[in-house]
């Protein structure tokens, strides 16, 4: 009974990897008719609706600095961390985006050690920071004539990784306010939604109905709304109540391994030599940096590294 209830615990953390490796593409796909605003506003009005119907009933907040800790939590996490994904994915590859905010970790070990009063951070944990430092260089300077197109979107990327950091903090304490795991990320939801709403005026939304009559751009906003954003959240969450942080986190390490392939094969990018080392030192020195780090707050924190969310 154990070793099934192992497996399916295995089951799920595969099966969210998977997702969160593919909605980079998924992302890129759609960003050839939605802009990173539209395609931010869309995909997380679908996530919100999608987490009511898996949990109806309104969250009554007990204390007004529970709300506060929602509303840094959907500003950082749901509203700039996905906004500079986008606007990313529109400057680099989905390959390049994908290993650089899974650097995430590092920069929320960072933040909780000063936030969350941790204890020093271990020699290993810098070791593995450089490493994936350098990491991130080589796959910024290694995609060829666009070098300067590049770094603009990779330099997006890990300004999104601090801001990740800055979410897992606040989502760690809201984490403690008893709530319900999908009341509480759909209370960071509609946050996150209430803070693009001036960026969306800002900017502009079409109307264009056209684009939603296309089953491609149809099948991609279901799957990075409702698989990726609602389902994925909870089935990771399910994992890590199975098999706890340590193991569960392992599958992040996969993440950016599945874009590169996918968007190889899906959308035909092109991986040079020095953007495959560099790949390879960033996830190595994630690796590495993460067995540095203080084991119980920091990997409470850094497994809710939620690509999808």
């Amino acid at each position: 009974m154990k070793n099934n209830r192992q497996l399916v615990g295995h089951i799920l953390a595969i099966f969210t990897a998977l997702v969160w490796g593919t909605t980079f593409v998924s992302s890129k796909v759609l960003l050839r008719e939605f802009t990173p605003v539209e395609l931010l506003f869309d995909r997380f009005l679908l996530g919100y609706l999608a987490l009511w119907l898996m949990k109806p009933g309104i969250l009554r907040v007990k204390e007004k600095r529970h709300e506060l800790m929602f509303a840094g939590a959907g500003l950082t996490g749901v509203c700039l961390y996905y906004l500079f994904e986008n606007l990313a994915l529109t400057y680099t590859q989905a390959a390049n985006v994908s290993v650089i905010v899974s650097t995430a970790p590092l920069f929320v070990s960072i933040m909780a050690h000063f936030f969350l009063k941790e204890e020093p951070l271990q020699k290993s944990f810098f070791y593995g920071f450089a490493c994936a430092i350098l990491g991130i260089v080589l796959l910024s300077f290694g995609g060829g004539e666009m070098v300067s197109v590049n770094l603009t979107g990779d330099m997006m990327c890990v300004l999104g990784a601090i801001l990740w950091g800055a979410y897992s903090i606040f989502i760690k304490k809201a984490n403690g306010f008893g709530y319900s795991v999908i009341q509480t990320t759909r209370r960071v939801f509609f946050y996150g939604i209430l803070f693009m709403i001036p960026i969306v005026a800002v900017s502009g939304y079409r109307m264009d109905v056209g684009r939603f009559m296309t089953g491609i751009n149809v099948a991609n906003l279901l799957f990075l709304g409702i698989i990726a954003c609602a389902v994925c959240f909870v089935s990771w969450n399910k994992a890590v109540d199975i098999l706890g942080a340590v193991k569960t986190s392992a599958y992040i390490y996969a993440i950016p391994v599945i874009t590169l392939i996918a968007s190889v094969m899906i959308l035909h990018e092109k991986i040079t030599l020095m953007m495959g080392i560099g790949t390879a030192l960033t996830v190595v020195g994630l690796i590495v940096s993460e067995r540095g780090s203080e084991p119980h707050e920091s990997e409470a924190v850094s497994t809710q590294q939620v690509h999808g969310l």
